[in-house]
């Protein structure tokens, strides 16, 4: 399941016991890779061999998922559990500045790091980062509440089918809804021709299921779609009533921030099919609304007025578009490899 030279281990810190992957031997500037939802270290791995050897690329198996400690989710928190056990495994290994990764939900991991310890980190990678203002439940670029209790967003608003089929470690593609058929269709702009097809699925099937991991609790409410966040589990730690980043421009120093993203992108996206405003607008989901109550996320323009604000109080920011879905760094990875390396030697 591992490419050549690559290697696990347990690390047990304050918090918990985390999985890591390394290459053996390796030393240097450290590089911490943190994956998104539904997903492992695994994803990481040709990421990993493409970095020079004066780096030292070290991805991490977030709770919840991989081999990593099944520590539940307080969700209240938003996705400072994860961002603390992160914290917590850099100080066990002795890294005091790190240059940061992250994809998806692990983008929003890697903002908490970037807003709440920016000195310690050299550099930031954002990889189709989910948005500063969480995922689900908002509009404008601003990331309003559609309603007070986020309706629309959280555990309510994952597909049942995917997760019983997740839960049941299913391998197949018969169902559209089965693990495999949402890698290939959704994780990436169809088709993926990948050797490590099968380590992708078996990172997305080592996700714990159940109201503490994915996808989370969830409360009724009047407003539509009828499901409100809750506050147990993955889902629930994203919603926008608890995950919210909206003064990025206050963290001090400010590390240059790579933003990189797939133009075919759609989970996160201004128009994401997982987002049940958009799939209302669309017909899939009964009962919308309309626009003025409830529109959809405008996810990316989002980040990038998170963004912006940094960059205008003195931090570096690139955004790069590629030709992918959304997990640019296994679609494209020599480019996606070219651009981290431009940060990681500083030559923008």
């Amino acid at each position: 399941m591992l490419l050549p030279t690559l290697t696990a281990r347990k690390v047990a810190t304050s918090r918990l016991t985390v999985n890591i992957l390394e290459i053996e031997g390796r030393s240097g500037e450290p590089v911490v890779f943190v994956h998104g939802n539904v997903s492992s270290a695994l994803f990481w791995q040709r990421a990993m061999l493409d970095l020079p050897e004066r780096y030292r690329p070290i991805a991490v198996d977030l709770r919840g998922f991989g081999g990593t400690d099944p520590l539940p989710v307080d969700a209240t928190r938003g996705l400072r559990d994860h961002s603390d056990d992160l914290t917590a495994l850099t100080e066990t290994l002795g890294l005091h500045r790190v240059h940061l990764v992250g994809w998806s939900m692990g983008g929003g991991v890697v903002l908490q790091q970037l807003r709440e310890h920016p000195e310690r980190l050299r550099s930031v990678t954002l990889v189709n980062p989910v948005s500063p203002y969480g995922f689900g439940g908002t509009h404008g670029s601003d990331g309003r509440l559609n309603h007070p209790d986020g309706a629309g967003s959280g555990g309510g608003a994952a597909n049942a089918e995917f997760v019983r089929l997740l839960a049941a470690g299913e391998r197949g593609e018969e169902s559209p809804l089965s693990p495999r058929t949402v890698l290939t269709s959704c994780y990436v702009k169809p088709p993926l021709e990948s050797e490590l097809l099968d380590v992708y699925l078996a990172g997305m099937l080592s996700t714990r299921v159940g109201d503490d991991h994915y996808p989370g609790d969830s409360r009724s409410t009047d407003a539509w779609p009828g499901t409100a966040p809750g506050d147990r589990g993955v889902l629930n730690s994203l919603a926008p009533t608890h995950f919210r980043i909206d003064d990025l421009e206050l963290a001090d120093p400010k590390p240059p921030v790579l933003w990189l993203r797939g133009s075919h992108d759609v989970i996160v996206s201004d128009t994401s099919l997982f987002d049940l405003a958009h799939l209302g607008a669309l017909g899939v989901v009964p009962g919308w609304p309309g626009e003025q109550e409830c529109p959809a996320q405008p996810m990316v323009a989002q980040t990038r007025a998170v963004l912006g604000r940094y960059a205008a109080a003195g931090g570096a920011v690139r955004e790069v578009v590629l030709d992918a879905g959304h997990s640019v760094h296994i679609e494209r990875p020599e480019e996606f490899a070219a651009e981290l390396v431009a940060l990681l030697h500083g030559c923008w």
